[in-house]
């Protein structure tokens, strides 16, 4: 069944609620000839009403974190990491400072709101936002590590500024934090906050009954005031008294995040986009703003996350209408809603309908309402739509990048059926297989020239562009070259020709990227259509004077170094199954994109002679191409194989690429014993590689300088993982201890 590109795509920009639940929708739902195209600064959704129960210790940090790269893979959604900059309204493109514009038909806008630090001087690295969420309770835990380090108090003094809801709950839930990370060090607690009462806009009851439990617990309030500037770790008020502070939370009043000003869109006083009552911008723009991001021109309601939920609705009927020229619906946001503050001590305090209440009932209720919610998108099973072909079952999935290589036993198979003729200019071909071939040209220096291509493993063309640049070159400086010029093959889905340039554009803006940064260029190249997206490069490259290294020198002795962890293939076979946890796919595509030209500028300093790279055919296949070429063997101490983060966990399950079964044909080389065949480790000898690292065979006086340059280099695991013998039987082998 082919992949068709979507005539017209929706982008969110930002995953808070409202557009949340779009994407929620989507997963049950997609509409037809669309693309679903969410854009986030993190791989992580933070649900901000459990950051105090987080605090508390009534939740682990993962309960109140939506993974973004499972949920999209789940859903059939496109996931963009970057950071917006601004918007071209007349082109509707969104616009990023690290990569391609991204077109779009609708655009919504959930990004959110940021604490306001209008009217303030100065602010020093004593203040701690709360936004944005995702990282707070990182950076919250690096300032109380760094202050023990250097701290000449006995007291640690802590400063909440502002007063709203989230205000108060923090400072409610904070102990419980605070004493976990100081152990035994006391620490104050100081709220400040502008109004006459904490909580504005809250019924005077509930004001009360918190304020009496802020008092209950020691904590110092200081109202009517306002924040002047924060200095030398002390905050100056307008009363003109000073505050001393080892650490401000700032929790003020919601103002419009920057990145709103540079959309050019109409704003309102305090910086958000303004709307219509439909939530659309008043602008005549196809530009949503929901949640707090958004205010509907005449509406005074306040900047709350339950407003937020029930635009969701509304939301993703009103896509739907404008897509379908339908007129569209307005919302109108509720006079009355319940509110729970968590007091983090098993209880809550509430609010409804002019009623103020507190207890351990509130709390259930309150948790309750926060669980359910969470549940709806904690859940990354995928739907059976989004899975792929609707002839083929997730089981039968084939793997994308390298891990979707024809296997090496079929390719060695036609080979030795081929009688492929010598040729006078062919100095390393066929005859001896490599990473790269060599053809010494009538005139001048000898060109190195290789092919590499997969289908897309990403629904990310311009990172398919960048990995596949970065894969295919690897092959050229596992010889020792230099590349000079790559020629594009592309096989683009069948679809709308707008459609069609945009993803060639991305894909080769991609590698345009990769291959600047190896002084080569892109001279021309190839495409058609298919029915699946699939890009590579031939890469051709200036040998130089220096003799090429090649897989077939190893020596006796020669210790074996791998230049990155392995495990992409499983990984990527899990992100096919929306089972690739988020902070892995991070090292995964830091991994990926990781190139193999400084590792190989190793190998002249160091004298060594043997290199390959690791990719399709696994780190065993690839290993014993290069102990066949030296008729030699190899030792591997198993345990010492690094692997990708979340790679040992999916081998442990029994997950693996769709290659790695084919891989195991070098199984009848490898002498292992019972016992550790059991390890993730020796699964990761056949997990097919995508831009996977090199493999270099150094002399053992090096190694420690090689792995000193290799850390050096990037923050990537390397590892010796074995070292070379004499062969001790007619086939050169692996032998596993």
């Amino acid at each position: 069944m082919e992949t068709l590109l979507p005539k017209q795509s929706i982008v969110l920009l930002g995953l808070g609620h409202t557009n949340s639940h779009v994407l929620r929708m989507w997963r049950m739902k997609p509409l037809a000839d669309t693309q679903l195209v969410c854009v986030s600064n993190f791989p992580v959704a933070t649900y901000s009403g459990m950051l105090p129960g987080v605090l508390a210790g009534q939740y682990s940090t993962d309960r109140m974190s939506i993974d973004l790269v499972r949920l999209c893979a789940a859903s059939g959604a496109r996931l963009i990491q970057g950071n917006v900059t601004g918007l071209d309204i007349a082109q509707q493109q969104l616009l990023f400072d690290d990569r391609p514009s991204l077109p779009f038909d609708i655009l919504s806008v959930g990004i959110g709101s940021v604490p306001s630090k209008s009217g303030v001087e100065l602010l020093d690295d004593t203040v701690l936002a709360i936004k944005p969420m995702q990282t707070f309770l990182e950076r919250l835990i690096s300032r109380i590590q760094s202050w023990r380090e250097k701290a000449s108090s006995k007291l640690f003094k802590v400063v909440v500024v502002g007063a709203g809801a989230g205000g108060v709950e923090i400072t409610l839930c904070l102990p419980a934090r605070l004493q976990s990370l100081l152990e035994d060090v006391p620490f104050r607690l100081t709220l400040v906050h502008s109004s006459s009462q904490i909580l504005s806009g809250s019924l005077p009851g509930t004001a009360s009954r918190i304020t009496t439990i802020l008092e209950n617990r020691g904590v110092e309030l200081r109202s009517n005031t306002r924040v002047k500037d924060v200095t030398n770790s002390q905050v100056t008020l307008d009363s003109n008294e000073v505050l001393d502070a080892d650490l401000v939370l700032w929790a003020t009043e919601a103002s419009g995040p920057a990145i709103l000003e540079r959309l050019g869109l109409p704003l309102d006083e305090r910086g958000f986009l303004r709307t219509q009552a439909n939530l659309l911008s008043t602008s005549g723009s196809p530009v949503f703003a929901v949640g707090d991001a958004g205010t509907i021109e005449g509406n005074t309601s306040p900047k709350a996350g339950v407003y937020a939920v029930r635009q969701g609705p509304f939301l993703w009927d009103n896509l739907q209408r404008y897509l379908s020229g339908k007129p569209l619906r307005d919302y109108v946001p509720q006079e009355h809603f319940l509110k729970l503050l968590n007091t983090g001590d098993g209880r809550s305090v509430g609010e409804y309908m002019g009623l103020s209440f507190e207890g351990a009932w509130c709390w259930w209720l309150k948790n309750y309402i926060d669980e359910r919610f969470m549940d709806m998108y904690q859940d990354y099973s995928p739907m059976p739509m989004t899975t792929g072909p609707r002839d083929e079952s997730p089981a039968m999935m084939r793997c994308a990048g390298c891990g979707g290589k024809v296997s090496g036993s079929v390719l060695s198979r036609v080979l030795q059926r081929l009688d492929i003729p010598a040729h006078k200019n062919v100095l390393l071909g066929l005859d001896q297989p490599d990473d790269a071939a060599i053809i010494q040209t009538n005139q001048g220096n000898p060109v190195t020239v290789t092919v590499d291509f997969f289908a897309a493993p990403l629904d990310d063309p311009y990172l398919v562009g960048r990995i596949a640049a970065l894969n295919s070159a690897s092959d050229v400086f596992a010889v020792g070259a230099k590349p000079i010029a790559a020629l594009a093959s592309a096989n683009l889905p069948v679809g709308n020709p707008r459609a069609q340039e945009q993803v060639l554009y991305e894909l080769l803006q991609g590698s345009l990227e990769e291959f600047r940064q190896m002084g080569a260029t892109l001279v021309g190249g190839h495409t058609i259509e298919g029915p699946r997206l699939t890009i590579g490069f031939t890469v051709l490259a200036d040998q130089g004077s220096a003799a090429a290294r090649t897989k077939g020198r190893l020596r006796q002795g020669d210790r074996l170094v791998l230049t990155k962890p392995v495990g992409t293939g499983v990984l990527l076979a899990a992100h096919m199954r929306a089972a690739c946890r988020a902070e892995w796919m991070q090292v995964l595509l830091q991994s990926m994109l990781h190139s193999n030209e400084a590792a190989a500028q190793l190998l002249d300093r160091y004298d060594i002679a043997a290199v390959t790279d690791v990719t399709g055919f696994g780190l065993a296949g690839h290993l014993l191409e290069m102990l066949r070429a030296t008729d030699v063997s190899a030792v591997i101490e198993l345990e010492n194989i690094p692997l990708l983060p979340g790679a040992r966990e999916l081998f442990q399950q029994g997950k693996e690429s769709t290659l790695a079964p084919a891989n195991r044909a070098t199984e009848t080389n490898i002498r292992i014993p019972e016992k550790k065949r059991a390890l993730p480790e020796y699964s990761a000898l056949f997990d097919p590689q995508t831009s996977g690292g090199l493999l270099l065979g150094i002399p053992e006086k090096y190694v420690d300088e090689v792995l000193q340059d290799l850390g050096q280099q990037s923050d990537l695991e390397t590892a010796v993982v074995g070292h070379v013998v004499d062969n001790q039987s007619d086939l050169a082998g692996i032998q596993i201890v």
